[in-house]
């Protein structure tokens, strides 16, 4: 399968789409309340997007949620709930996306990586994260 999840169905603590998945149209993967939405969008040659924007809508988000985009290497991505209890190990390779959503993590780069990181912001500094010791 080229979409996984992992943890509660209804709201995994991760989200990965395979780099061999393929939708036709467009198709989104997180539930609707994350604040972090994740999808794909297939379209052919000549299709247009229409030119747009985003409107201000005031939302209260109090949790981080990132994407990563594997571009180069193999990494090893541990994923714990909230009691830090380890749920999953899973394996990333080049051109492999994930939806970190809550819980905790850690990655173990195999090889040599490059990950293109996206997550909410503005940065809060030390209040943004704990590290987990042990």
């Amino acid at each position: 399968m080229a979409i996984e999840f992992y943890g509660p169905a209804g709201n995994p603590y991760a989200i990965v789409i395979r780099r061999s998945e393929r939708v036709e149209g467009i198709e989104f993967f997180s539930p609707s309340t994350f604040p972090q939405q994740i999808g794909l969008m297939s379209r052919p040659a000549g299709y247009v997007v229409k030119p747009h924007r985003h409107n201000l809508v005031e939302r209260t988000i109090n949790l981080t949620q990132e994407v990563l985009f594997i571009r180069k290497g193999k990494c090893l991505v541990t994923i714990y709930d909230e009691h830090i209890q380890e749920i999953d190990k899973i394996e990333l390779l080049d051109g492999d996306t994930i939806l970190l959503s809550h819980g905790a993590h850690g990655i173990d780069m195999q090889t040599d990586c490059e990950i293109l990181e996206v997550k909410q912001g503005p940065y809060a500094g030390d209040q943004d994260k704990t590290i987990l010791e042990g």
